[in-house]
This record gives C-alpha cells, sequence and structure tokens, in this order.
C-alpha cells in the first residue's frame, strides 16, 4: 500500500478498476472482521443450538439448518472474548469449510465490503497463536481497520466435531 497516498484516491483507484464487493463484514465485540464473500453461504439470525459433549469449547453446539447438522462456532469464544451482553443484532455467518457447513456466531452484521488485492496488508506480528488466531489480513474502510479472516483456520476446531450418521439423516 502507498503510504502517502489518501484513502479517497485509494477509494477512486478501486473503483475505476472495477473491483467488487468480496468481503462480509461483521463485529465481535468493537473490532471489526471480514471473510471472503465466495465462502460465505448464508447469513441467518441463530437457531435453536443442542449442545455437544466433549466438543472443542469454541464449539457451541449444532443446529439443524434445512436438514444439515451445522457446527456452530462462537466467534467470541474463539478468540477468548466474554460473552456478548446483547444477543438482539446477534447473526450467524454459514461458511464452507472442508466440505462442510460451519456457522459463525458473530455479535452483527457491517455489510458487504470491496478490497482489492493491494488494499490487504499483512496482519501484526503478536508472536505466539498468530496461526491459531486466523487473521489473514488487515484492510482499512471507512469505519477503521477490518481484519480479514482465514475462515479455515478460524473455524479449524469445527473440522473435528463428528457427528454420527443418524443425526445428519443418513444411516
Amino acid at each position: 500500500m502507498e503510504p502517502n497516498v489518501s484513502r479517497a484516491v485509494r477509494e477512486r483507484r478501486r473503483r475505476a478498476a472495477g473491483v467488487d464487493k468480496n468481503l462480509v463484514g461483521f463485529l465481535v465485540g468493537d473490532v471489526q472482521y471480514a471473510v471472503d464473500i465466495l465462502r460465505v453461504r448464508e447469513i441467518l439470525r441463530p437457531l435453536p443450538i443442542l449442545a455437544l459433549p466433549h466438543a472443542p469449547p469454541a464449539i457451541v453446539g449444532v443446529a439443524d439448518h434445512r436438514g444439515e447438522v451445522v457446527p456452530v462456532l462462537e466467534v467470541r469464544r474463539r478468540f477468548g472474548l466474554e460473552p456478548a451482553t446483547d444477543a438482539r443484532r446477534a447473526k450467524w455467518v454459514l461458511v464452507m469449510v472442508g466440505g462442510r457447513t460451519v456457522g459463525l456466531a458473530v455479535d452483527a452484521i457491517t455489510g458487504v465490503l470491496a478490497a482489492s488485492e493491494v488494499d490487504h496488508r499483512p496482519p501484526p506480528s503478536l508472536g505466539l497463536g498468530d496461526a491459531a488466531r486466523g487473521i489473514a489480513s488487515v484492510i482499512s474502510h471507512q469505519s477503521g481497520l477490518v481484519f480479514v479472516l482465514d475462515v479455515d483456520r478460524v473455524a479449524a476446531p469445527a473440522q473435528i466435531v463428528d457427528v454420527a450418521p443418524t443425526m445428519r439423516g443418513g444411516a
């Protein structure tokens, strides 16, 4: 990113380059995050959850979404934050991970964003746990910094949740 170029100039260049809206933005606490829109299957209000014994701490359980059993990962828990105090704006971002649908429970959806490859900057190195955090890049947006998540790394705990065939509707 060019340090001496204003945000307005970068925005004009982005529009001229025809960059489409390619990220879904959301809040977890006071921090803005985003995921690649091509990984998002759907955004919905939270559904009833069935808790699973021995699930990883970030997995709050599974939900039946249109006949599919979907593991639900609480992003707040995944990032070591306290539970939300206001769940009125809470949403689930259903993403595809390893051939299965995973629900990412977030505090609120902020919208659909556009960012070109040159807008993405490397995340700050915070030492141990960088890979586990799953931050792929950082972009500047009108409202500040947005952390773009690597869905595969963030949703990794959901990959080990094994739902019995009878729960999936199979034999």
